[in-house]
């Protein structure tokens, strides 16, 4: 009996000090595996073209989707082939990303296609430059929610997210200090969108929109779902748990998986 309980005690002490160690660095969050209907795994494309800058960032962002999709059961393709924008070419992808595209990007026939696929109830994520693409075309003007005006030397900031918002801008914290590349906007989409985080231009240098500077939004277009964010232009973005939890929010909301919504608020 003394040697069991001798036993039972060792065994008890080199647990509570196996639970004594230091916490692993925290992942980004991790949620269910979207789900998707008939069994069919949820299909993401990345469309990468760029007809201005190209971002070196941008092979960077599509590994950071592979990662996230392989971790939270969703497949990721990418593409800098305009014409894989087509009724076909989109068929079985719940969500679009335009990862940094710049210029003018898309044909006729080819934003026809876009525009039904939103239509149709498809998703839509923005990331970065996505802003700066399409100026002649006023319906992904709408789609986006802001058109990109100008920026300064990438510097870092802080960002206030929406406490009520959390399954839409992702697990970070109610002040986020971050480096990045800090956009203007051509006009302000608060009241068009539902804003989701905000810069505050009192913490870095020669931000040109004032005390209302939105940086992340969301809305409900046309049939669709649209989620852009301004942030992404660093390739050290997509190394960062806390981004990648943001980008992942966006994409479950874009495939209508999060059970979250974004009506505009004004």
């Amino acid at each position: 009996m003394v040697a069991l309980l001798a036993l039972t005690l060792a065994g008890l002490a080199s647990g509570c000090a196996r639970d004594q160690r230091p916490p692993e660095r925290p992942a980004p969050p991790r949620a269910a595996a979207p789900a998707s209907t008939g069994g069919a795994p949820l299909r993401v494309l990345a469309f990468t073209r760029t007809a201005g800058f190209r971002h070196g960032s941008i092979a960077d962002g599509v590994a950071a989707l592979r990662r996230l999709g392989q971790q939270h059961g969703f497949q990721v393709d990418d593409t800098a082939d305009a014409s894989r924008i087509s009724d076909q070419g989109l068929t079985g992808y719940r969500v679009l990303v335009f990862l940094s595209t710049t210029g003018e990007l898309l044909d006729g026939g080819q934003q026809a296609a876009l525009e039904r696929y939103v239509r149709r109830g498809g998703g839509w994520v923005g990331v970065h430059a996505a802003a700066d693409a399409e100026y002649r075309w006023p319906w992904y003007g709408g789609l986006v929610g802001a058109w990109f005006r100008r920026h300064p030397a990438v510097q870092r900031a802080a960002v206030v997210p929406d406490p009520d918002a959390a399954a839409l801008v992702g697990a970070v914290p109610p002040r986020w200090e971050r480096t990045d590349e800090w956009y203007d906007f051509k006009t302000n989409p608060r009241g068009r969108v539902r804003v989701l985080a905000t810069l505050e231009e009192s913490t870095y240098a020669g931000g040109g929109m004032g005390g209302d500077h939105p940086i992340a939004w969301c809305h409900e277009y046309d049939g669709g779902r649209a989620w852009y964010t301004a942030m992404g232009h660093t390739s050290a973005s997509f190394e960062e748990p806390l981004f990648l939890g943001h980008l992942l929010a966006g994409v479950r909301y874009a495939a209508g998986v999060s059970g979250a919504r974004c009506s505009s608020r004004p």
